[in-house]
């Protein structure tokens, strides 16, 4: 029954130009929708992952999470009308706008669209990025991972752990609360900031090379206040990445590397390092957070805090989980 995987992001803005420019120049997304109304973008086999919808807002306008099969949507719209909360069944067209074989949709405490659905269409033309990339990690482990501000942070993870059932993979205190959650092998899926703030914060896509991220944040940089955190490495996912600001004000994460964990023995636990190694300064801030945010990275440095090694080696990578 659990939802499997974050199978799709929609977007509202009103700067559909720039978010085409930005999707395919920076991310290397494919554009598969192009018009006045709506654009819709490729990450790998699927027909859409990244949907943006000419709507007011510029915020989040629905997340989109994977599960097995019909029995398991009905098993949570059942789940949703027992706690009295509202859920509805979308109609043919909505399903077959979003390439799927049927959805619900529902919101979250704090008023965030969420969509589940089964049996999403493929495509079986080759993906053709936007720009020279190696293609994204992808798979079973979904689109990646999305992260949302929130007001009462305790209401939001009773309702992702209880009704969503989402598990809980670390949290943290500082700077503010963090709570960090998966549904498949990725260490988050999903995570939610207590920072008394409503909204998107960002989401993440992995690239399948280091050189991707790199690259990437080349381009970036030659956009002015176009970066939001600088080249960096995190604490729990071990992810290195950057973020960039996109035209709708919310972030991107582009990153490499990230953790994978083993579901059946993870511990869920209490993070206190800060939210990274080393980099991912964020100049957006005032100076008190970023030196706060600094101090932390310069301890952990201190302390001799760092990621396990990761080997390249694609014939380690193709019998890991496996028995040597």
């Amino acid at each position: 029954m659990p939802i499997n995987s974050l199978g799709y992001v929609g977007i509202r803005s009103k700067d559909l130009i720039d978010w085409e420019d930005f999707a395919q120049n920076l991310l290397g997304m494919q554009s598969v929708e192009s018009g006045h109304y709506a654009l819709a973008f490729r990450m790998d086999d699927y027909k859409q992952r990244l949907m943006v919808e000419s709507e007011p807002g510029d915020t989040l306008g629905f997340l989109g999470w994977e599960v097995d099969d019909k029995e398991d949507l009905e098993k949570y719209a059942e789940k949703l009308d027992r706690q009295n909360i509202p859920v509805s069944y979308g109609s043919k067209r909505l399903s077959d706008k979003r390439y799927v074989k049927e959805l619900i949709f529902f919101h979250d405490p704090e008023g965030n669209r969420i969509e589940l659905f089964w049996e999403p269409m493929l495509d079986k033309t080759k993906f053709e990025p936007g720009r020279p990339i190696s293609g994204f990690k992808t798979g079973p482990y979904g689109m990646g991972h999305a992260v949302l501000h929130a007001k009462n942070v305790d209401v939001l993870v009773r309702f992702y752990c209880d009704i969503l059932d989402f598990k809980v993979s670390d949290y943290g205190l500082n700077p503010y609360p963090m709570h960090f959650f998966h549904v498949n092998g990725r260490h988050h899926s999903f995570a939610i900031l207590g920072t008394k703030l409503s909204g998107f914060h960002h989401f993440m896509v992995e690239f399948n090379n280091l050189d991707d991220v790199g690259q990437g944040y080349d381009l970036a940089c030659l956009e002015e206040d176009r970066i939001a955190y600088t080249l960096g490495r995190h604490t729990n996912d071990y992810m290195t990445s950057f973020y960039a600001k996109t035209p709708s004000g919310f972030f991107i994460e582009s990153g490499w590397g990230g953790r994978i964990i083993n579901v059946d023995e993870w511990e869920p636990h209490e993070t206190n390092v800060g939210p990274s190694f080393w980099g991912h300064d964020r100049p957006y801030l005032d100076e008190e957070t970023r030196k706060k945010l600094k101090d932390m990275r310069l301890k952990a440095a201190s302390d001799g805090l760092q990621a396990p090694l990761l080997i390249d080696c694609p014939w380690l990578y193709g019998v890991q989980g496996k028995k040597l």
